[in-house]
């Protein structure tokens, strides 16, 4: 496995990335409704993903040179997106882009780290040092879906 900066054209990738981990792993905590809500079939915007994929440090995983995983973190520290592909999780894809991130908020200087977590993602970060803050709904065309707000003092 190979860890690269994600550039503009990996927007495309990475959204099918989240696209298929959405609806294939998270059927365990949300419901089909919520899971078609946080991750349509088409993007709203795949411009606008595109571009707030690289708004700060985003790292990429590749193997064989396909895109497998990703991590975006903005400069203040919050961990944006966070997805493995469904055949990646439980072999240290997301620990090894974590651990990227991790290293850059070091490098920053910055006192901790932020993320809004899934269920699933949830249990990834708690195993890492990190705390929930809140449990919370957002809305997605007009569907509630649960996350928490975590954080991590460095």
């Amino acid at each position: 496995m190979r860890l690269r900066e994600l550039t503009l054209s990996d927007g495309p990738r990475c959204y099918a990335i989240l696209h298929r981990t959405v609806l294939g792993g998270t059927g365990a905590f949300y419901t089909e409704a919520q899971r078609n809500a946080w991750a349509p079939q088409t993007p709203r915007d795949l411009d606008g993903f595109s571009r707030r994929l690289v708004a700060g440090f985003a790292i990429g995983a590749t193997k064989w040179g396909r895109l497998v995983g990703f991590f975006t973190m903005g400069h203040d520290g919050h961990i944006d997106f966070a997805y493995v592909a469904l055949e990646e999780m439980g072999k240290g894809t997301a620990r090894r882009l974590y651990d990227a991130c991790e290293a850059e908020a070091r490098k920053l200087g910055l006192a901790e780290m932020t993320t809004e977590a899934s269920h699933l993602a949830r249990r990834f970060f708690e195993k890492r040092g990190w705390v929930v803050v809140a449990r919370q709904t957002v809305i997605r065309d007009s569907v509630g879906i649960e996350n928490f707000r975590m954080k991590k003092v460095l």
